[in-house]
């Protein structure tokens, strides 16, 4: 499947890149990071601690064992706090 894959904040700043759009055989969201990390240095310090990181599918809050099934975006971002 083709996903667009969204990073924001310290995210994009690791990663060098705010959008991409990547092929994958990912099943859930834990599977695409996985997939993601493997790419190159920059990827697997961004998504090294998933602690630190939020995600959305499609635009809905999701978590990292969110299935990808029918999914066209999935954005990665920290966690947000109000005030």
């Amino acid at each position: 499947m083709t996903l667009d894959v969204l990073y924001f904040a310290w995210l994009r700043e690791r990663i060098g890149v705010p959008r991409e759009r990547v092929e994958s055989r990912a099943e859930t969201v834990r599977d695409l990071v996985a997939e993601l990390a493997a790419r190159d240095d920059w990827h697997a310090a961004a998504l090294a601690d998933l602690s630190a990181v939020r995600v959305a599918v499609d635009q809905r809050l999701a978590d990292m064992d969110a299935s990808l099934a029918g999914a066209r975006e999935v954005a990665f971002f920290p966690p947000m706090t109000g005030g």
